[in-house]
């Protein structure tokens, strides 16, 4: 007996309606609620955690509880239009595809709020799959949370060391102090790391780290400090 064919793609579309639904439903699930309650853990600590079977160093501190100074830093850093895009700097994008045109290697373009997707829900690497879906849950976080909380979980969750993840951790562990008390130039230090903290060291930094500290500095000047950020 011969199978409908209508009637059998009737039942896979359903199916496949189904399982968008399904997907929809545990996105928000695992976004929404993040809006409010701290962040126990991220993707990657726990894949360092089974890699390495050690704990990850990381402790949640509030916004208020971290230096306006390490908040700019990483804006200054990573993402200076962080305050005014919806989750993807078209500006970046453009940039670096001319760049790739002109034959130059492809830059980096992600965002905070990309990086905060990535390191939240996701693992490393540049495969389309893997970019299809930190799109889609950059665009949930950019809708269901305020500014001033993605860059919030951005500095509890992003790597500074080997093991050593979020400004307080990171803080405590290379300068004695809290986030809260963090100096502009130490700010820049940690925030200079944040593209490779396995390469990069805040404790032996590198002559490459040093110029990045410095130049982070200058870009946190040019903002106009802290207040960039008033208004998250």
């Amino acid at each position: 007996m011969t199978r409908s064919k209508p009637g059998f793609f009737r039942r896979r579309l359903r199916w496949l309606r189904l399982a968008l639904v399904a997907w929809c439903l545990l996105s928000l699930l695992l976004v929404l609620p993040l809006r409010w309650l701290p962040v126990p853990f991220s993707s990657f600590m726990l894949q360092h955690w089974v890699s390495d079977g050690q704990r990850p160093n990381q402790q949640w501190v509030d916004f208020e509880l971290i230096s306006p100074h390490m908040a700019l830093a990483v804006v200054a850093a990573e993402d200076q239009r962080f305050p005014q895009h919806l989750g993807f700097d078209t500006h970046e994008i453009r940039q670096a595809i001319d760049h790739h045109r002109a034959g130059q290697s492809l830059r980096g373009a992600s965002t905070i709020s990309q990086q905060t997707a990535k390191n939240l829900y996701l693992w490393p690497g540049t495969h389309l799959a893997r970019k299809a879906i930190e799109a889609w849950f950059t665009v949930l976080i950019e809708i269901g949370w305020p500014k001033q909380r993605i860059l919030e979980v951005y500095l509890n969750i992003a790597e500074f060391g080997p093991g050593v993840y979020g400004v307080e951790a990171a803080s405590q562990h290379f300068f004695g102090k809290s986030a809260a008390a963090l100096e502009p130039a130490e700010a820049a230090l940690l925030a200079a790391v944040l593209p490779a903290p396995k390469r990069f060291h805040v404790d032996n930094p590198s002559e490459h780290v040093v110029s990045r500290q410095r130049w982070i500095l200058r870009q946190m000047n040019q903002l106009g400090g802290p207040a960039y950020l008033r208004e998250l």
